[in-house]
């Protein structure tokens, strides 16, 4: 009969794993898994210890009961691969606040933390770990669907109080990242996100640490593969198995009778990984890093080589008020802000309308998805969009954050659309009088914006995916200039002022982050909002 299947950290079917069942120690069966990673065993009901064991993962024990009177669903059987890897949990603090490194190795390993600014600065050598027996520092994950529920490293073997796995949150705001470098030179990164004590500062940046965990499928799952749940199977071939890749790419997100299974903060994040010899003016490698973490550093590293101090937070901090936006007189969203709450999304808009706030969108694809912030730990993203014939009460069709009478547009000025995607360009200007554009030397349909560290979609700095104008953009917001991408596909950069004294200025371009540091024109107009924004009235 079929017990289960065995699978590692993506969900993908591990074959020929060695499986053994055992009651009080005694052997009671032995068998291998098939190509799909199936177990099958002929047991009596019982309970049974599970061992399986598989070159290149980790070894582990589980435990199973077989049940007489009711149906027996597979079991997920979840082994890790032999690798170095981790995160810190929570992955954001305030200043004086501990933090826990989560690191899974199969040899002992080196641990130093480490600022993210425009320089990468050595903030302390935290030391060495390894442990007395063989493959101490390994981790286990959960069997089943640890996405969910996170994956709770440091459960087990840590009773040491001499060995603690704790560090402070540095004085200091800002990115920080650890570094983790095993014995055989093996080097994982990872970061922490520290908030001040108390606002230090007039520009609040935040994180997009929402985006961070949407687009993160470690454990199998993320808003982008398996978004609703894990298939009965785990994955053999993804071209064949995988629903994104039937019919359309993201048919998981038409309407329907389900409910999306949270996602969990607590997983290590592979897209957020920065090479240790990367410095901040390098090109950004990888498909993931040049929207996520990575590519939000090289705008903290402009802000520091442009004198602009700031205090760095996440977005779930925005979401449970530890944000305080009445300090701020400005906040910067960075590069791909795309999932947000409803909360956090009400709390800016009353901040700008109301309070006279100031806000500064500097990349694209924003506030695009409602999420829902559960439990201290988890997300769970409201993703559907319509089908063919549906509606959603005259929103605009692109957008997964209407679910009343507005989009984002209304308060970013701008909201994605598909025209662009994957392409990137310089911009033209369309205003050139406009005080954003003082001391560029930039006239009536010059281009700007085409260097770029943004390797995934070269070409400039409206790119990747971009934001234009919409009927839901408020009465009075002026175009500033357009990306030349394909079909009418590019960024609107805009900007228009409350009544209150509040204004937002918006780029709409994931690659506007990517190219401030080494385009003279983008840094100038970025410098130039900035110190506006930032100037008393």
């Amino acid at each position: 009969m079929l017990i289960g299947y065995v699978s590692d950290e993506d969900y993908s079917a591990i074959a020929d794993a060695a499986v053994e069942f055992d009651r009080g120690g005694e052997t009671v069966y032995v068998t291998r898994s098939t190509a799909r990673g199936a177990i099958f065993a002929e047991l009596p009901t019982g309970d049974y210890r599970v061992t399986i064991q598989n070159p290149g993962f980790g070894s582990k024990r589980s435990w199973l009961t077989i049940h007489e009177s009711r149906p027996q669903s597979p079991h997920q059987f979840r082994l890790l691969s032999d690798r170095l890897i981790g995160y810190v949990w929570p992955k954001w603090r305030r200043s004086g606040e501990r933090g826990e490194f989560r690191v899974h190795s199969v040899e002992p390993y080196h641990l130093s933390l480490w600022r993210y600014g425009l320089e990468k600065e050595l903030v302390r050598q935290i030391g060495w770990f390894d442990a007395h027996g063989p493959r101490t520092m390994m981790q286990i994950t959960p069997d089943g669907d640890y996405s969910q529920t996170g994956v709770h490293w440091n459960r087990l073997g840590w009773g040491s109080p001499h060995h603690t796995q704790l560090v402070d949150a540095p004085e200091r705001s800002g990115l920080y990242y650890f570094h983790a470098r095993g014995e055989s030179g093996a080097f994982f990164s990872f970061p922490w996100v520290v908030a001040p004590a108390r606002p230090a500062n007039g520009v609040g940046v935040l994180a997009s640490t929402n985006t961070w965990n949407a687009y993160n499928a470690f454990g199998g799952r993320s808003n982008y593969v398996n978004a609703r749940e894990l298939p009965p199977e785990p994955t053999v071939n993804a071209r064949q198995d995988l629903q994104r890749y039937h019919g359309g790419a993201y048919d998981e997100w038409l309407y329907g009778d389900f409910e999306y299974q949270p996602l969990s903060f607590e997983r290590p994040e592979r897209g957020n990984h920065v090479p240790e010899h990367v410095r901040a003016t390098n090109p950004i490698a990888g498909r993931d890093a040049c929207h996520l973490a990575p590519a939000e550093w090289r705008l903290l590293a402009w802000m520091e080589r442009e004198g602009f101090a700031y205090d760095l937070y996440s977005e779930w901090q925005l979401h449970d008020g530890t944000l305080d936006l009445s300090s701020y007189r400005v906040v910067v969203l960075s590069t791909h802000p795309e999932y947000w709450s409803r909360e956090m999304y009400e709390r800016v808009k009353d901040w700008v309308n109301r309070d006279g706030g100031k806000l500064v969108y500097l990349g694209g694809n924003g506030i695009n998805c409602e999420v829902e912030l559960l439990d201290g730990h988890r997300l769970r993203c409201l993703t559907r969009v319509p089908s063919a014939g549906e509606s959603m009460g005259g929103a605009e069709l692109e957008s997964r954050f209407h679910r009343t009478v507005e989009n984002e547009a209304n308060l970013l000025g701008v909201v994605c659309t598909d025209a662009g995607i994957m392409t990137a360009a310089p911009y033209r200007v369309e205003r050139p009088d406009h005080w954003v554009f003082e001391g560029t030397g930039l006239r009536d349909g010059d281009t700007f914006g085409h260097a770029s560290l943004h390797e995934r979609v070269p070409g400039g700095a409206s790119g990747h995916e971009t934001d234009k104008r919409s009927r839901f953009s408020p009465p009075g917001t002026v175009l500033l200039a357009k990306g030349l991408n394909p079909d009418e596909g590019g960024a609107e950069m805009v900007t228009y002022e409350t009544e209150s004294g509040g204004a937002v200025f918006s780029v709409g371009s994931i690659t506007w982050p990517s190219s401030v540091l080494i385009d003279e024109h983008v840094s100038r107009i970025t410098r130039n909002v900035l110190t506006r924004f930032l100037r008393q009235d």
